[in-house]
Formats: C-alpha cells, structure tokens, sequence
C-alpha cells in the first residue's frame, strides 16, 4: 500500500468528520422534500403517508442497500466515485464503458449547480417566518459569491468546523422530529410500504410524486464519491445515526402536516412549520450553516471530478492549484467561477426554492442509472454469484427507471436547464476523448535504436554549437523502444540540437488513484535516458519537480553524471542547464478529412485555446521549455497536378 493510501480507522473524531464531508446533500433534504411531495394541492393524508413511506424505502433501498452495503464496495484503492469505478472496470476492456462514466459524471456536475441554490434559498428562506417582505435573492446570493470566493483560500481551517456543524444539524433534525412525532404517532404507520404502493399505484397522479421523493436520495452519489476521504465503516456507522435523523425529521414534518389535512401549504415550509416559534431564528441559523456545508461538499467534489476528467483524457488540461497542504484538496479556477456563474443564474431564474425543485434531480437520476450500469460490470469482473446481480440489476433498474419517468414531468419546469448543461458537458467530453484518438491515430512512431548512433556522434559533434546541457522531450510513446518521429525530426533537422545527455520523458496514467512510480532506461550511458513515470488518476502531474527528483536519485546512486561539460564549469563543479521541449501539434490546412472528423477536430482546437499548454499542463511553467509548433498532416491531399512551363 502506497504512502498515499491509509486504513481510515474508526474513531470518534474520523465519525465526525465524515459528519462534515459526506453528508451534505441528503442530510439538508428535509428542507424540501416534503413540501415538493404536498406542492400546492391541499393536505392529503394518502399523500403524506404514502410520500413518507417512500421515503423510507427510497432511503433504504436506494441509499443504504445500493450506495452504502453494495457500491462502497467498488473501491478503487480506497477511493470512490463514478469514474474510480470507470478506471476499475475499464480493465475489462470493454470500449463502450466510457459511455456511462461521461454521461454520469457531465450529469452528477450539472445537477449539482442546483445543490448550492436549493439547500441555501431553502435555509434564508426561514426568514419569511420571522418577515414576509425580507427580500431572500440578495442574500443567498451574497452566501454564494462568498462561499465560492474562498475556495482560492483552501478550507483547511473551516473545514474543521464542518463535523461539528453537521452533528448539531443532524442533533436537531431528530429532536424536532420527535417533538412532533409524539403528537401523532399514527404516522409510523408509513413504514408499511402498502402505503407507498397506494399512492404511487392507486392515486391519481401519484406516481408523478416520485419525482419529488426523489429528492431524499440526491445526496446518495456523494457517498460513494467521498469514499475516499473518510473510509467505508466510517461512512456506515454514520449513515446509521443519520438515517435515524433524516427519518424522524421527515416523519415529524409528516404529523405536522397531517395535523393541517385539507389546508393549503402556500408558501410555508412544513421543515420551519415543526419548529417552536422561538426556535426559528436559531433554526434559521443552523440550516444555513448546513446549507453552506453542504455547498462546500459539492463544490469539492466537482473539482475532484473535473481533476479526475483531465487525467482520464475526458477534460481539456485546466489550472489545478493545491491551496493547502491536505490530501486531496484542489482548486480549478475555471471550474469555480462556472459552477458560480451557474448557480446564480439559477437563483435569479427560479427566485425561491419552490422552482428549484422542478428542476433537481431529472440529471442526478442518469448519473445513478450510469453508476448502476458500471457497477454491474464491477460485479461481474469480481466473479459475484450471477443471480445475484441479475437480481441487483432487475431491482435497480426497475427503481431507477421509475424514478427517470417520474423526473422527465420536470422537463418543462426546470429540469431541461441542467439536462442542457450536461449536453454540453457530455459533449465536451466526447470531442476531447475523440479528438486525441484520431491524433494519436496518425502520430508517427519510429524505432529509438536506429537514431542512437547519430543521437550519439551529434552529442559528440563539436562543430554544432550546444543547444543545452541536458535536453528533456516529453513524448507519448508507450513502447520504451519507440519515438515519435517528430521528435526526431526537432533534435535532428529542423534546428540541429546538440546536447550532452538527451532524456526522454513519458507519463502514463494508470488506473490506481495514487500511484507514483518512475522506471529508468538508460540506452546510451550518460548520452541517452529515458524516464517513465506511472502517475494515478488523482495524482498531479508536476512533472517540473518529479523529473528533479528523479536526477537527485540517479546522481545520488552514481548512475548519471550532470556535471556541466563546459570546461570552466566542469571544472568548479557546477551543473549542466536543463531544457524541456514541448512539441504541440496543431491541424495541418493539408488535410483531407472525413467530414465528422473534421467537426471533432476543429472543435478540439477551440477548446484546446481555451485550455491551458502542455508545459503549464505538465507543471513545467517554472522551468526552461521551448514551445515547438509541428503541423499534423493526418490525411495527406491526393497528389498535385503541378505542370511545369516553359
């Protein structure tokens, strides 16, 4: 096990910060569920009871069966997620496996631009109890601009504040929801799940309400994609005492209501209806505080898994920075201020919570039908018995499916906003993972052994002036026996390059997160080295100080000498210059292309404008790097007509 891999072990201070990291989303959901089931229909005793055993079986089918028990099994070395699912099972090579893992992650982000606005209008929106004139967009949306602006900060030191807020948030959902459940204990009675068959099966337009059931489980993917930064049992033996909260809040909100049958909610909220009237404010104040927790938690994720996307070629290569010293902590500038962009525009669509609703969860529910359909192909890589994952497919199809019929009645209320933006985010995905297959299609490689008596007798050659001490290339041969000929081509004829050592350099991502290994080819001693490093999907490639740290290495064993070969130099000891060069190709005008292609190809070079160069990509911004600029000619023009005259 690496020394990025630890057994999280279960503690009372691991419980709490699994508190804070993991349960932001399903655990603020009481704020809303139960009034997007009631809507503005009068109170209903069918719908309330039938909505609140829903729930129930929603929270325990959906999220402690498939999440919890079954899919936090799919760890990918400790961590989780859908596309460390995608890189555990792509190893059954099975190409069309990356259908699920880019519609499910291009859903999971795009449904979650509604988590920050949903969670926290839902919270200031407490106020209207206290004034019904307050004004509530202004507000959310100085939370928001503020709880996106500090991202560049890190949130090492609030962070430490999350568990605690979460237990006094999930402390005060059961004790709520038991005051009330002591009026009218006729409620529990919804565990019968006859009750959830009545109104989905028996009442009109009953089965439409599970778009809002729904709603309990949104948070559900987060477990699994959290994995990593608190562990397995932790997250079990939370989800526990969560559960019992989420469900005692839920059945206290559903006395409340039954106890106003035949009423109208209006604009009030049966979460802040259950509350004693003095409570309110400080209700009001730990809502937000969770509702901002819970925004954190997305907003963490969705770098995470933007990260993820560029490692696994799903993403065009964007500015990562690490604003704090603990694991797994990223900040994608590009990826904030687009989901900040994103939620204000939802909060300034929608106004109040109320619309949101419409729209959340229509994009969530692909996401967990995608996780479902690679979870399959995970049990079957594991040789799990084949009836039980024919059984596992049947039943969550079956409820997933349901779930996606039910959500497509938002399509008009909301739910295409966020199914546009996962379009596009699907698309982007597609064009990116396209475009570098039909690149690397047409990439020429040539055999490295042919070119080492000239590489040799060139570094030898005094009558070519030096171009560098130590020359660096990044190439993207697999094979250690191979190179591309263009890089051939730049060392030998378009500038001759003289050096003392040439080093290759090629990075090969590898399915396991945080691998971080490097293997050593000498072809020519103290002439010609090549360096592969082995990098995790989660691990950076700040191949600037890695490829440092591997000359220390050598040095250190006497197994290369970088001692400047200038004489006045060598002579005091002092070591050579290094010089990366960085070939990019761009798309030749001397191409003739299928017509699809083209399309592919030019949209990658749009986004690759957009999208940061190879040297920052590879963290080489702060070295010596030469930039060359090599046509790809993939599709040669058939010959010219040329005639000559006279």
């Amino acid at each position: 096990m690496g020394k990025h891999h630890h057994v999280h072990k279960v503690s009372a201070a691991a419980l709490l910060i699994t508190l804070g990291i993991i349960y932001g989303d399903i655990g603020t959901s009481p704020l809303y569920v139960l009034r997007a089931i009631v809507g503005d229909n009068p109170i209903d005793s069918t719908v309330v009871l039938g909505g609140l055993s829903c729930i129930f079986w929603t929270l325990t089918l959906q999220t402690t069966l498939k999440y919890v028990i079954l899919t936090l099994r799919a760890d990918n070395k400790g961590e989780g997620g859908i596309f460390s699912l995608y890189a555990l099972v792509r190893r059954a090579k099975i190409k069309w496996l990356m259908f699920p893992a880019i519609i499910g992650g291009s859903t999971l982000l795009a449904d979650g631009i509604i988590t920050p606005p949903i969670t926290v209008t839902s919270a200031i929106e407490g106020l209207g109890e206290l004034n019904p004139n307050i004004q509530i967009v202004p507000i959310v949306i100085l939370i928001l601009t503020a709880l996106f602006t500090v991202q560049q900060f890190g949130t090492k030191s609030i962070g430490n504040f999350f568990g605690p807020i979460m237990m006094v948030w999930f402390v005060m959902l059961g004790i709520l929801g038991t005051t009330q459940l002591s009026t009218n204990f006729h409620v529990l009675a919804a565990l019968n799940p006859y009750y959830a068959y009545k109104l989905l099966f028996l009442h009109p337009g009953g089965f439409v309400i599970l778009s809002a059931v729904f709603l309990c489980t949104t948070g559900a993917e987060a477990l699994y994609s959290d994995l990593g930064h608190c562990g397995r049992e932790n997250i079990r033996i939370t989800w526990v005492f969560v559960k019992l909260m989420l469900v005692l809040n839920y059945f206290g909100q559903g006395a409340w209501l039954l106890a106003q049958e035949g009423q109208k909610l209006n604009n009030a909220n049966p979460f802040f209806g259950i509350m004693p009237h003095w409570f309110v404010p400080t209700g009001i104040i730990i809502s937000t505080l969770a509702a901002i927790v819970a925004s954190q938690a997305l907003i963490s994720g969705s770098f995470t898994l933007i990260n993820e996307a560029i490692r696994l070629n799903f993403w065009p290569k964007v500015k990562v920075k690490y604003p704090t010293d603990l694991k797994g902590q990223l900040y994608i500038p590009s990826t904030n201020w687009l989901l900040w962009a994103g939620c204000i525009g939802i909060v300034l669509y929608f106004k109040e919570s109320k619309g949101m609703e419409g729209a959340y969860g229509l994009a969530i529910i692909l996401t967990m039908l995608m996780t479902t359909t690679l979870l399959v192909y995970f049990m079957i890589l594991k040789r799990y018995n084949p009836i039980f994952i024919i059984t596992c497919l049947v039943v969550y199809l079956t409820i997933e499916t349901s779930f996606l019929i039910a959500n497509l009645s938002k399509f008009l209320h909301g739910g295409w906003i966020t199914l546009l933006i996962g379009s596009v985010l699907i698309l982007v995905m597609l064009i990116w993972f396209y475009a570098r297959k039909i690149r690397n299609r047409y990439v020429e490689f040539v055999k490295l052994a042919d070119h080492l008596p000239v590489l040799e007798d060139l570094s030898r050659d005094l009558t070519v002036p030096k171009y560098a001490t130590h020359l660096v290339y990044l190439t993207s041969a697999d094979n250690i026996e191979e190179i591309e000929s263009k890089i051939i081509y730049s060392i030998m004829q378009k500038q001759p390059k003289r050096a003392d050592i040439y080093w290759f350099v090629h990075v090969d991502v590898v399915d396991e997160p945080y691998r971080m290994q490097y293997k050593v080819s000498e072809f020519i001693h103290d002439d010609v080295i090549r360096i592969d490093f082995r990098l995790g999907f989660r691990v950076a490639p700040r191949i600037n100080l890695m490829f440092r740290k591997v000359v220390e290495d050598l040095v250190k064993n006497k197994e290369v000498d970088i001692t400047s070969r200038y004489k006045s130099l060598m002579k005091n000891n002092i070591i050579g210059d290094f010089r990366f060069i960085v070939i990019e190709k761009f798309l030749s005008y001397e191409n003739e292309l299928p017509f699809y292609e083209k399309v592919i190809l030019d949209a990658h070079s749009v986004l690759k404008r957009l999208s940061l160069s190879e040297a920052r990509a590879f963290g080489l911004d702060t070295s010596s790097v030469t930039i060359e600029l090599v046509p790809l000619i993939i599709a040669p023009p058939k010959e010219l007509n040329l005639v000559r005259t006279e």
